[in-house]
């Protein structure tokens, strides 16, 4: 594994632990170059590519640095902590690649990223949402706010009413 501080080739394995049920095999690791310490994940590559259908209807391969990035934005300087955001992403990718075959629509993704953004920090929700629903006016984002006041925050079991609600409830996506 290449340091990520020095781009150094050999480290040493300090310690392995399994994490999302299994899924995942988190990896903390000492560059023999440098003396610092980073954390690996391994997980499995799902068989057969995952495209996403963009809103213009041009079709990319999907990425999950895509969602972290988005993710990321949203929390800005948010207290939140990496490993939440990185859980929050893998969650989203996992629940994609297990319900979708071969293309899955970018409205899709942003209502899955929204709904455990919900759950995690109502600001970094509505900074996503803002972007995600193309909220152009005041009047928009009162809106959201509003509907983000009223309903009570959904939590994991509760992420796919949430989804299939925001598609009902707006319906230009």
């Amino acid at each position: 594994m290449i340091c990520p501080f020095c781009n150094h080739n050999e480290d040493k394995v300090i310690d392995s632990r399994s994490t999302e049920s299994g899924a995942v095999i988190r990896r903390r690791r000492h560059c023999l170059k440098c003396d610092r310490r980073f954390t690996t994940y391994e997980r499995v590559e799902p068989t057969g590519r995952l495209m996403v259908v963009k809103r213009d209807g041009s079709r990319v391969p999907f990425s999950s640095e895509n969602i972290m990035r988005g993710v990321a934005n949203a929390c800005g300087k948010r207290p939140i902590s990496e490993d939440i955001k990185q859980q929050l992403a893998g969650e989203v990718e996992d629940e994609l690649h297990a319900e979708y075959e071969r293309e899955v629509p970018t409205q899709i993704i942003g209502e899955r990223v929204m709904s455990k953004l919900r759950g995690v920090d109502k600001i970094a929700y509505i900074r996503f949402a803002t972007e995600h629903l193309q909220l152009s006016t005041l009047e928009d984002i009162q809106r959201e706010l509003d509907d983000l006041s009223s309903r009570p925050t959904a939590g994991p079991d509760q992420a796919s009413l949430f989804v299939s609600g925001r598609s009902a409830k707006h319906p230009k996506h």
